[in-house]
């Protein structure tokens, strides 16, 4: 089964996501985490989100980059913490935007297929009607191929607004 989850910044998707994971059967339950620590900020939200996994189960897998996701264990229940933020450090990584979409989707794609269960998580950034930078632009181009792409591979789809997951496909 594979499950993205969209939602705003806060909405509760990470939170939803991970219980998505706790409830199945499958092990291990890999957390595979985007987050490259870059600054002090990265480093705390980093170090939070390894709080919030404390005790749950979870083995962390460091996955900054989309040709690392085929190499988690076959059967697990994995959660992809973010398609977001794996999509940036494609994007403004050593390979740069050139053939970024097609990296991200076959990386989430294997990834998919190695686990029993795979949830993916990705932020909504599309609706706050900003005009970005030239290079803010292509990245949100490129993400948003990518969450189509991984939108029509998903069994299920859920937004989660205010913390209430909403189901676009099951």
């Amino acid at each position: 089964m594979v499950t993205l989850v969209t939602g705003g910044s806060a909405s509760g998707k990470s939170a939803y996501a991970e219980g998505l994971v706790l409830e199945s059967p499958a092990r291990p339950r890999v957390y595979a985490a985007a987050m490259e620590p870059f600054g002090e900020e990265a480093r705390r939200r980093i170090e939070r989100h390894r709080q919030l996994r404390a005790g749950k189960g979870f083995e962390t897998w460091e996955l900054p980059r989309a040709a690392d996701y085929g190499t988690i264990p076959a059967g697990c229940a994995a959660l992809l913490e973010c398609v977001t933020t794996l999509t940036a450090n494609e994007c403004f990584g050593p390979l740069g935007f050139d053939g970024a979409e097609d990296r991200i989707v076959a990386g989430v794609a294997a990834f998919c297929q190695r686990a029993a269960d795979a949830v993916l998580v990705s932020g909504d950034l599309f609706t706050d009607g900003m005009t970005y930078p030239a290079e803010t632009e292509r990245y949100l181009q490129v993400l948003a191929g990518v969450n189509r792409r991984l939108a029509a591979l998903a069994d299920r789809v859920v937004e989660v607004c205010c913390g209430i997951p909403i189901v676009i496909k099951e």
